[in-house]
């Protein structure tokens, strides 16, 4: 009777002092933040610039499309954005002044609401990328770590589970266990799954940002499919 009451007594303890999975990945990712330069510099930022080039590919390796952007955020006195870039010789700018989204093309601006509406979501992804990962942090998503894996091109990680909802899409985050530098993430959306890997990150003192990456279309085992996407973060400002 007494081996039994002690060992019960063992147990509670042992699961009172052993972390859940969304503490184990709130540790995990406070340690990544440590790692892109801290919480306290990124929560001082009054304003970020940069370099954006992205490359789309179709199955066959064929290029889509080539986009040189500037982006350019915000955040005192309150949360503002623009993106703009040339193309076929018509300068594209899309701003979100805080109240209101805007599309310009040219001289002309874009009122269709349903257009309108699909930019601010490429807007707003925009920012949601190159604030990892600091952003996770946002209330809105319940983060949970799913322990060490293997990712298809050999790199040991370990893996956070973002989850935003029914009905949302499924977010991965990827850590290496040594340095805590995101390396990667995938998502399943609702008609494809990404993998995305990061090869190599971009100094905006005193934070890292995401440098060179890769969009790969992948099964739902997590096997490559083909490149969908490279891109390049470049000539980082920030501003405090």
């Amino acid at each position: 009777m007494k081996n039994s009451t002690l060992f019960f007594v063992i147990l509670i303890v042992w699961t009172a002092c052993t972390p859940s999975p969304e503490e184990e990945a709130l540790d995990l990712l406070e340690k990544s933040i440590e790692a892109h330069g801290g919480k306290e510099g990124w929560e001082s930022l009054k304003g970020i610039k940069f370099q954006k080039w992205t490359r789309m590919l179709d199955m066959e390796g064929n290029v889509e499309s080539e986009l040189d952007q500037s982006h350019e955020f915000r955040f005192s006195p309150r949360f503002e954005g623009k993106i703009s870039w040339v193309k076929d010789s018509l300068v594209h700018s899309m701003t979100w002044d805080g109240a209101d989204f805007r599309y310009q093309m040219g001289v002309n601006e874009i009122l269709n609401a349903d257009f309108l509406a699909s930019k601010k979501k490429d807007f707003d992804a925009a920012f949601y990328t190159v604030a990892q990962p600091w952003k996770l942090l946002d209330k809105g998503g319940k983060l949970i770590y799913e322990g060490k894996k293997t990712l298809e091109n050999g790199t040991e990680v370990e893996s956070i589970r973002v989850d935003y909802g029914t009905d949302s899409d499924t977010w991965w985050y990827f850590f290496d266990p040594v340095t805590y530098l995101m390396v990667g993430n995938e998502v399943q959306l609702k008609d494809h799954r990404s993998l995305v890997y990061d090869l190599a990150t971009e100094q905006g003192d005193p934070l890292l940002f995401h440098g060179k990456r890769e969009s790969w279309r992948v099964d739902d085992s997590g096997n490559r499919l083909f490149l969908r996407a490279e891109y390049r973060y470049s000539n980082f400002e920030l501003e405090y």
